[in-house]
């Protein structure tokens, strides 16, 4: 996630107005149980252009792509695979300058995700891809550091909620692994934790 941040240069805060920006998380399954026992999260990539307002408010739109992996450890039959998901989203935000090095960004994004279940067992039945949409809300928050007037770099951690019920079938497993039925039915959930970076394209003074 990013921000416009403020930085000291002949006595004004420059605050940019448009960023480039790329983070980078490892995903860790929350939710559902299904889920959280059988996929592994491997890479989480945010990718997005942003508009800060000065009234400290920040827009942006980008895509949004995440790989779960199967642990084999936690299902009965043998399967190799994984979960693609990828989709769009618009980001709003709002930023904290604490100083002109250190600033948040508390901000939410709301999408559209499509989630590719691509493993051996669903190749060989000849239903390949499975695949299911859902809509994306996923609260944030960064930790920013600037570098200089044109490059910053961040601590994210994220919520991501996916609109969509995970089960073992998806995989192409003969059961639910004997999950009940309400355990099935909890919307799909992982949280992450990762690093960003931000490239500043124009900035606009402040007076101190």
């Amino acid at each position: 996630m990013c921000l416009g941040l403020p930085l000291s240069l002949s006595a004004q805060k420059l605050v940019p107005k448009f960023t480039y920006n790329v983070e980078l998380g490892l995903p860790v399954s929350a939710s559902n149980l299904p889920f959280r026992d059988i996929m592994q999260g491997l890479a989480s990539v945010n990718t997005f252009g942003q508009y800060t307002f000065p009234f400290h408010l920040n827009l942006g739109v980008g895509i949004k792509y995440s790989y779960f992996a199967v642990n084999q450890f936690s299902v009965s039959e043998a399967v190799f695979g994984g979960i693609h998901s990828g989709g769009a989203f618009l980001k709003i935000g709002y930023d904290k300058f604490y100083n002109d090095r250190f600033a948040m960004d508390f901000g939410v994004k709301v999408g559209y995700m499509e989630h590719y279940m691509l493993t051996d067992k669903n190749k060989s039945s000849g239903d390949y891809p499975v695949h299911v949409g859902g809509s994306l809300i996923e609260p944030t928050v960064g930790f920013i550091l600037t570098a200089d007037e044109r490059n910053s770099y961040r601590f994210n951690i994220g919520y991501s909620i996916q609109g969509y019920s995970f089960s073992p079938q998806m995989l192409g497993l003969g059961s639910n692994e004997n999950y009940e039925i309400e355990k099935l039915n909890n919307l799909t959930q992982y949280f992450y934790i990762g690093f960003g970076y931000t490239f500043y394209f124009g900035v606009k003074g402040r007076s101190d």
